[in-house]
Formats: structure tokens, C-alpha cells, sequence
């Protein structure tokens, strides 16, 4: 999968636009969880404590998640989505993993 460089506005919009769509996706599925977007980082909080967190890394210009004691680097592609650097792996599909290996019920993202 090819990735595609962006200058630092474009990064900047196309990063807040996929972490506004997830919080709004993640809101509306009603979830176990505190979902809160603030100042490009989209926490997910639960009630056990455990805390999941998607950022725009500027600097980078990728959008990281931690989540699980593991941690993803996804960079932009020409589609629109966003792809690990590491495994190739698509950020709503890392997500939609997680979620629904944390709560038990399938999550669609």
C-alpha cells in the first residue's frame, strides 16, 4: 500500500476529519466507554480504567493509537485511509479489533 506525503495542512485536515468521523461513529454505537475528542486525541475510556488513545502526531504526520500495551503508527494513503507502517494493517480495522476484543460484542467501524 502506498502512502501518500501531505503538506502539514493537509495532514492536519484530513487527521481531524478521520478522528471527528471515528468519535462520531463511536458515539453513536453507544459503547461502554467515555468517548472524548479534544485537541486532536480521541480517548476512550472504560470503565475499568483501561483507556485507549488515538492522536494526530503532527511532527510525524501519522496518526498513532495505543491500545492493549501495543501501539500503531498509521500513515495516510491515497484513498483516504489510514495504514500501519509496521503491519499494513487499517486504522478503523485495528480499532474495530480492539474494541470489540475489550468488550466482547462485535464493533463495526
Amino acid at each position: 500500500m502506498m502512502t501518500t506525503p501531505l503538506d502539514e495542512a493537509g495532514f492536519e485536515s484530513a487527521a481531524d476529519a478521520t478522528l471527528l468521523a471515528l468519535q462520531k461513529r463511536l458515539d453513536g454505537l453507544a459503547l461502554d466507554a467515555e468517548i472524548e475528542l479534544a485537541m486532536g486525541i480521541l480517548s476512550i475510556e472504560f470503565g475499568d480504567g483501561a483507556k485507549y488513545v488515538v492522536n494526530s502526531h503532527r511532527a510525524a504526520k501519522q496518526i498513532w493509537m495505543a491500545a492493549e500495551r501495543s501501539a500503531w503508527h498509521f500513515d495516510p494513503a491515497a484513498d483516504g485511509r489510514w495504514i500501519a507502517s509496521k503491519s499494513g494493517e487499517e486504522l478503523r480495522q485495528v480499532l474495530s479489533g480492539v474494541l470489540t476484543r475489550k468488550l466482547g460484542v462485535t464493533v463495526a467501524l
